[in-house]
């Protein structure tokens, strides 16, 4: 038994349906014809020579495959970010300085910096090599195989060595190897749902096409890709490798553009912000220390040039590249972890950024196992627990199971027996393998015998029944039925099962309790009335029947007994939910994410999912991909921003629903398993393939692959994003606002170097600097590289899914972050130089130490400043004490960073490499308070923030 509906639907094409007088459509020709054309002979099929002549020529039955690309492409690729390039250009400034000044020693800064840069091109290129590892991980391992004749005889080959001619042998469970009109068909059923996005098994006809139809609805073809669910058939390869629909389809990816990642759009804009500003600074610092200097000598000059490339050096944020990387290789681990592998590091923040999830229905959703959740007889109607296929649950009194179990007699017998004749007349298989269940044959008829378990007796009962006979199931009769021979001398009984309402109009009884009554106009009304409300609720339908026969009686003529029925009852069937995509929804919606479904099966089973999810209010309609194609672009912006579920779709509806829903602003993760899904996959911002049911064409389009095909996971996926982005927007903070107070504290000691006392301690120096340009370097390694990377792996601080996604234009440096950055390092500056003036004589506040002692003081408080800046940099809003021990990787930076800078005061050989002198309790004391001037300004900051936004969520 195959079909249960009443009548077949129409299903969306992926590709457009060819003109009606299309000569080359196989589907609109007799088979005779194709194979005569082919010049095979569908009895013989082709000899080994000429299977081989052709291969030559067609080339293998495969999908064309990009090249791989090679290493040296993949090591260029890692230096095509702007800030990478910045780097370069400072290493080149500060290698032309060293050279200018004699080429004498090492020139550190810039091998520090060309280190740096080496160091991110092999954490993009490891991680992206094990992304790819763990994707070809999840790709099976056998390689697959198809039955065809040769010489009149059966053998397997290699998929990939079909060739057009040859006659493929299709039975139960075979994978279709190329696309094929059918010579023959017996109860052939195929499983289309990864091409055309159907779940049901399609029902096929050898029987030539009347005219030009949908892709689905081609029901003389089969389709590579596809799987035989039940039944036998033959058919002519008309179509291999690129020439199948599904290498249209993958021509149609080729044609598809990626979009850059929004981390990658902002990334690059600040790079060249970040560059633009540096250049300005340091040509405005130049000619000012020109200037207040009255540089005349060659000296002089090469003095203020190494100034210049000092504050370029601490302007950019040289880890910022590495860093990024190892924060987005840490996350994409963590996703790993959850099986979600991420093939390139900035789409796991992509992902983060989600404000849509246009997820497919079936097998993604929903379990992609047919369930047996409602048995209606005449004397009532009861509910079955349990989805899928283990046969786990009860039978429980009431529409909806409220009245507990099922004890009453006469419904017992009535759900008994329509369970049981379901299960007589059925060709599928259920079996178990180590705890796990599985079925061989159509899923539907499969239910019957999972239902079947859950109500006692009515197993062994089944069992005792020997089959005889049967009557295959056709798309015209919308019946199957079998010949049972009982246990002991009882009558034997034709069961019969199908669409309700061609059922019904072969009754004339209805099972009552253990009799029968005549099928009156009452009866049946009320028997139509049960089929309607389970239809309206969503239920696929499916009515049983029965009549005695006489014992003996033959498989031959046994269709003209199908008349003079004793009706049973009908069943509703379902494909169930997975149990935790609820509350996954849930989650999504509660981050302020549209969760969308997009699905080839009917609008009434879609709307009833999605409503049962969560995804919509009760209430809510479904729109048809032949809808959509009647809508221009603002109205087909307008139905995205309002429509959730999305039926009947073609593949390209669902790339105008991807299009428009990124024409609108919103960042769109497009989940999917099957072939049609690829191209919206690919145009999404985040493509998600399934990892178990997907195709190989899906997963190769996505930019993650699910290896559970959990919904939840994706939605787990999301925080992991958004916890990623919280931590770049961190280390970003921290960086930026740290960099600016070396630049402020270089830029104001130079404006204001007899303000603070620093013109009459020059001595034989001949351009004053508050700083030297290895001690900027020394800030930078301390403090740029362990805080910030403590700050890329910081713990998920607050609910990152209490807040709405970022939009599609919000920047991660905004004009709050700015402000913040600019003024701390504002701060930062100004306590550096207060701490120099303390301790110089003259300036603001006269002191008594020499000007090597007052740059190691105001050094020391800069690098302590910018260890205070980490706690400030956890949040914009939150205080600093909020959650301060969470991060133990934070606290070792910190502790490592005030040991390095102890050690660089403190240490003989490292004062002279570093032009520092040792400094007492007082002059600690002194650089310690002033440093956290730094933490109390931004608590106020942020205190103030609070007390105009109560409420707000940063």
């Amino acid at each position: 038994m195959t079909s249960g509906t009443s009548s077949r639907p129409s299903r969306p094409s992926s590709v457009s349906a060819p003109a009606a007088d299309d000569p080359s459509d196989p589907s609109l020709r007799e088979a005779a014809d194709v194979a005569r054309e082919l010049g095979v002979d569908p009895v013989v099929g082709l000899d080994d020579a000429e299977a081989a002549r052709r291969l030559a020529t067609d080339g293998p039955n495969e999908l064309r495959s990009r090249p791989p690309v090679p290493l040296w492409r993949k090591v260029l690729e890692q230096f095509r970010d702007p800030l990478v390039a910045l780097l370069l250009v400072a290493v080149a400034i500060s290698v032309t300085v060293w050279w200018v000044e004699g080429a004498d020693g090492v020139p550190v800064d810039a091998v520090v910096i060309a280190a740096i840069v080496v160091l991110n091109a092999v954490l993009g290129l490891v991680q992206e090599s094990k992304a790819a590892n763990a994707v070809a991980a999840l790709r099976s391992m056998t390689e697959a195989s198809s039955t065809v004749l040769r010489d009149g005889r059966q053998v397997t080959v290699r998929s990939a060595e079909l060739v057009r001619g040859d006659v493929l042998v299709l039975t139960e469970g075979d994978a279709v190897g190329a696309d094929a009109r059918l010579l023959s068909a017996t109860a052939l059923r195929v499983q289309e749902a990864s091409l055309t996005g159907e779940s049901e098994a399609v029902l096929k006809d050898a029987a030539v096409l009347p005219a030009a139809a949908p892709l689905g609805d081609r029901f003389d073809m089969v389709y590579k890709g596809t799987a035989v669910a039940q039944g036998v058939g033959r058919a002519v390869v008309v179509a291999t490798g690129m020439g199948t629909q599904m290498g249209a389809i993958a021509r149609l990816l080729d044609a598809t553009e990626e979009e850059v990642t929004p981390l990658q759009r902002e990334i690059s804009r600040v790079s060249k912000v970040l560059g633009l500003t540096v250049i300005g600074i340091a040509v405005v610092v130049m000619v000012l220390a020109a200037v207040v200097n009255d540089v005349r000598t060659a000296e002089d000059l090469v003095t203020v040039l190494l100034l210049g490339v000092s504050l370029a050096v601490a302007a950019v944020p040289e880890g910022l590249p590495a860093i990024l990387s190892v924060v987005l290789a840490v996350g994409v681990q963590t996703m790993a972890r959850r099986n979600a592998v991420v093939k390139k590091l900035h789409s796991a923040e992509t992902l983060g950024s989600a404000s849509v999830i246009a997820s497919d229905k079936t097998g993604t959703l929903t379990k992609n196992e047919m369930t047996i959740q409602r048995v209606v007889t005449a004397s009532g109607e009861v509910a079955l627990t349990g989805v899928g296929y283990r046969p786990d649950g009860e039978v429980r009194a009431g529409p909806d199971g409220d009245g507990g179990p099922l004890t009453n007699e006469p419904l017992l017998r009535e759900v008994a027996m329509v369970l049981g004749g379901g299960s007589l007349a059925n060709d599928a298989q259920l079996v178990e393998d180590d705890g796990e269940w599985a079925v061989q044959g159509d899923p539907t008829e499969a239910a019957f015998l999972v239902a079947a378990h859950k109500l006692a007796g009515t197993v062994d009962r089944v069992a005792e029944f020997e089959r005889r006979g049967e009557v295959p199931f056709t798309s015209e009769r919308k019946l199957m039925s079998a010949l049972v021979d009982p246990p002991g001398d009882g009558a034997w009984a034709l069961v019969t099962k199908g669409a309700p309402d061609v059922l019904l109009g072969r009754c004339t009884a209805v099972q009552v309790g253990e009799g029968t009554v005549p099928l009156d106009d009452d009866r049946r009304g009320a028997a139509l009335d049960a089929v309607e409300r389970l239809s309206d609720r969503a239920y696929r339908t499916l009515g049983v029947a029965y009549r005695r026969v006489a014992e003996g009686l033959g498989s031959e003529g046994l269709e003209e007994h199908e008349s003079d029925l004793v009706y049973l009852g009908v069943v509703g069937i379902i494909d169930p939910p997975r149990p935790e995509v609820t509350a996954a929804v849930a989650e999504a919606h509660r981050a302020g994410i549209r969760v969308i479904m997009i699905t080839g099966d009917h609008p009434v089973t879609a709307t009833r999912i999605a409503t049962d999810l969560g995804i919509v209010e009760p209430g809510a309609r479904a729109v048809t991909g032949t809808e959509l194609d009647g809508l221009d672009g603002p109205d087909l912006r307008e139905a995205t921003r309002t429509v959730s579920v999305y039926a009947r779709v073609a593949p390209q509806n669902k790339l105008q629903i991807v299009d428009a829903l990124q024409a609108d602003g919103h960042v769109v993760a497009m989940t999917g398993d099957g072939v049609n899904d690829a191209p919206a996959l690919k145009t999404a911002d985040i493509g998600v393939a399934m990892g178990i049911t997907g195709t190989e064409v899906t997963k190769e389009s996505a930019k993650m692959i699910l290896g559970d095909d959990n919904f939840a996971t994706i939605v787990a996926a999301v925080r992991q994003g958004r916890v990623i982005f919280d931590n770049i927007k961190k280390f970003l903070r921290y960086l930026l606002s740290s960099n600016m107070g070396e630049v402020f504290t270089v830029l104001l000691g130079v404006l204001f170097a007899g303000v603070v006392g620093l013109e009459g301690a020059a001595g034989g120096e001949a351009v004053v600097v508050p700083l030297l340009a290895t001690q900027i370097l020394w800030i930078n390694l301390v403090t740029d590289s362990g805080p910030a990377l403590a700050m890329g792996v910081d713990p998920e601080t607050d609910d990152v899914m209490a807040r709405s996604p970022r939009g599609m234009h919000e920047r991660i440096i905004d004009a709050r972050m700015w402000t913040g950055v600019l003024s701390i390092g504002l701060v930062m500056g100004v306590a550096t130089l207060l701490t120099i003036d303390i301790f110089l004589p003259g300036g603001l506040v006269e002191g008594t130490d020499s000007l090597a002692v007052a740059r190691t003081a105001g050094f020391t408080t800069l690098v302590l400043a910018q260890l205070f800046n980490v706690f400030n940099s956890r949040s914009e809003t939150t205080s600093a004490f909020h959650r301060m021990f969470a991060g133990r990787w934070l606290w070792g930076a910190i502790g490592l960073g005030v040991l390095l800078q102890v050690a660089v005061v403190q240490v003989p050989f490292l004062q002279v490499a570093f032009g520092t002198a040792s400094l007492d309790l007082a002059h600690w004391g002194v650089a310690v308070a002033m440093a956290s001037s730094v933490l109390w300004f931004d608590e106020l900051r942020k205190l103030l923030w609070r007390a105009r936004h109560p409420g707000a969520v940063a």
